[in-house]
């Protein structure tokens, strides 16, 4: 089994996102490159030896159901108690309660990984990992102590319960009730769709974050309040006790990742042990804040979902050039000379369409890369500054909020594309299953949609990101992306070609998209911001990741192939922009317009 690309995971890690410069600035004391090579490499053996030869298993068995209980496909039961027994789960946890503690970028790193081998699997412990950061920022220290060190080590696995069948992007319309028992708990009621890892036998005890509206409760999102409702009661020993009044109804049959059960979950049936009505359930955080839980929660989730799709796409990319170099059909230009010697035909790489194709593929898989990552820095520094600078820690954390619906709906764009794209790389061979190509764009497909749907990360930015501080923010790392590509222009390198401005003219546009749309807040006009918004987000990924492959492409030691690709995607994707601007400029009227044909048809 092909390995992840570990050397460009080093690379993007250490030198773009700067990994390497916040060790050197003593803001990881316990850190040491050599450590940070050792676990990738360790990463990536794991990943290809165990994880990636159970993928297509899983893919062809899915999860099944029979009375309530899941199974999960062959192998992966053994494959989780392996993946725990490793530490990864704990890579990233508080270390009072087990974990390893060490950086956000470098658990996000592995999760590529873990991506590339089994997107399927990787959920689980994505799920879970969200979970220990909801508890240890919001949980009481009665649930940290009975739960949190299960949740880290990854003994127990945790979910995310939120959307309804009436509520999916809409809390507001959440059913599911909660009541009030007399000794401090709560018992919950009602029924929650879409559920990943909901139920599964590859863990002891599932601990379900379940979003409720008490009886009492205001009405909308501030209304909700969030329980954690384990499957098992724990005993005083720590062990799982009684069932809990939770039950999976049933799982979804899907499009892609098959071997990861999503299942509809049921509270409060009378199916329990506890002899009680209603699924015991207890509050996290305050009542009638429970979105703000959620969303630390989600924020995690939603960074390694862009992670996920990183995952994909490269796998989908090193897959299409591995087939691309081995298929012979015609006569390239590139190699006729041998080709006419020998009589035969060239590898299909050696044609400009696709070789053309593949360099798209790699070009945004290595942007995507260089924005989580970099996000995932900003999480760290964040963290790494609380405490202590509180003004860093606030420029840090906006920046993390600014990066992240980017980094969860580019990146997650962009592995459909590239996905695609390794489809039509193949060809007919594409088309059909025995290659693998077409279950990657099938499992790419719901990246975006969970999570936050990529239409909603793009209002998010909009409406909320780049308006923090009054735009401030977005300025101060625009100003670090001109510097880069200015730093390009000086150095004039003939192997830079004109990728100096194309790289300036994309800041130009996001910069004056950017401007446009603050304006557009700030007269009222949120109509026509949100109508631009999708065309923004895209607009805002193609600068980002130029200026960031530049970036990559100055460092020392950066090599001939990175100085190639940062400079075929400076001349053929961020030209881009400009159209994308004038999507976000000047669109809306004609959306507007074309909108009440949509309306009208409702009226017949």
């Amino acid at each position: 089994m092909p390995q992840p690309p570990v050397k460009d995971i080093a690379f993007t890690l250490k030198t773009i996102a700067g990994l390497d410069a916040a060790i050197d600035e003593g803001l990881f004391p316990e850190l040491t490159p050599d450590l940070v090579d050792a676990v990738l490499e360790e990463a990536a053996r794991f990943a290809s030896e165990r994880m990636a030869p159970l993928d297509a298993i899983g893919d062809a068995e899915g999860a099944r159901i029979e009375n309530g209980v899941v199974t999960t496909p062959t192998g992966w039961r053994d494959l989780y108690q392996d993946w725990i027994a490793g530490g990864w789960n704990a890579l990233a946890g508080p270390a009072d309660h087990g974990g390893q503690e060490l950086p956000t970028a470098l658990s996000a790193a592995v999760f590529e990984m873990w991506n590339h081998a089994s997107i399927a699997f990787t959920l689980a412990p994505l799920l879970t990992v969200g979970a220990v950061e909801a508890l240890t920022v919001h949980g009481s220290e009665q649930l940290k102590a009975a739960y949190l060190e299960k949740l880290v080590t990854g003994e127990w696995t945790g979910t995310m319960n939120l959307t309804e069948p009436q509520a999916g992007s809409d809390l507001a319309a959440l059913r599911t009730r909660a009541e009030r028992a007399g000794d401090g708990s709560y018992r919950i009621f009602g029924q929650k769709i879409y559920i990943t890892y909901g139920e599964h036998d590859m863990a002891d005890n599932i601990v379900h974050l379940v979003l409720a509206r008490l009886p009492d409760a205001p009405a909308g999102v501030k209304g909700i309040s969030l329980f954690l409702v384990p499957k098992f009661l724990p005993e005083e020993s720590g062990a799982p006790g009684r069932r809990n009044d939770v039950v999976c109804h049933s799982i979804e049959h899907k499009l892609g990742i098959h071997g990861s059960p999503t299942c509809t979950m049921l509270f409060g049936e009378g199916v329990g042990e506890t002899g009680e009505a209603g699924a015991v359930g207890y509050l996290v955080g305050e009542e009638n804040r429970g979105l703000a839980c959620m969303f630390t929660m989600m924020n995690n989730a939603r960074l390694l979902v862009g992670i996920e799709g990183v995952g994909v796409a490269d796998a989908a990319y090193e897959k299409a050039l591995a087939y691309a170099r081995e298929r012979r059909q015609g006569r390239a230009t590139r190699l006729a000379p041998s080709a006419e010697k020998s009589g035969s035909m060239s590898p299909i790489v050696a044609h400009p369409d696709v070789a053309r194709m593949l360099l798209t593929m790699k070009g945004m898989t290595d942007a995507a890369r260089a924005i989580a990552y970099s996000c995932a820095i900003a999480i760290d520094r964040a963290k790494a500054y609380a405490g202590r600078d509180a003004d860093k820690a606030r420029t840090w954390q906006e920046r993390a909020n600014l990066l992240t619906p980017v980094a969860k709906a580019f990146s997650s764009d962009m592995a459909v594309e590239v996905a695609s794209i390794g489809i039509q790389v193949h060809g007919g061979m594409g088309f059909v299953e025995e290659t693998g190509a077409a279950k990657l764009l099938r499992d790419a497909r719901i990246t975006p949609i969970y999570e936050g749907t990529n239409g909603i990360q793009a209002i998010d930015l909009v409406v909320r990101k780049i308006t923090q501080s009054g735009g401030e923010t977005t300025r101060a790392l625009f100003a670090e992306w001109d510097e880069t590509v200015a730093e390009l222009s000086r150095r004039n390198a003939p192997e830079f070609g004109d990728a100096a401005p194309q790289l300036q003219a994309a800041m130009a546009d996001l910069r004056e998209a950017t401007e446009h749309l603050l304006s557009e807040l700030r007269e009222g006009r949120n109509e026509a911001a949100l109508s631009g918004a999708t065309p923004y987000l895209k607009l805002f990924g193609l600068a980002a990741g130029g200026a960031l492959l530049a970036k990559g492409a100055l460092a020392d030691g950066a090599g001939h192939e990175r100085i190639a690709l940062m400079r075929y995607f400076a001349e053929n994707l961020t030209v881009e922009t400009g159209g994308l601007k004038r999507k976000v400029m000047s669109g809306a009227a004609s959306l507007a317009a074309a909108h009440d044909i949509l309306l009208s048809e409702m009226a017949r």
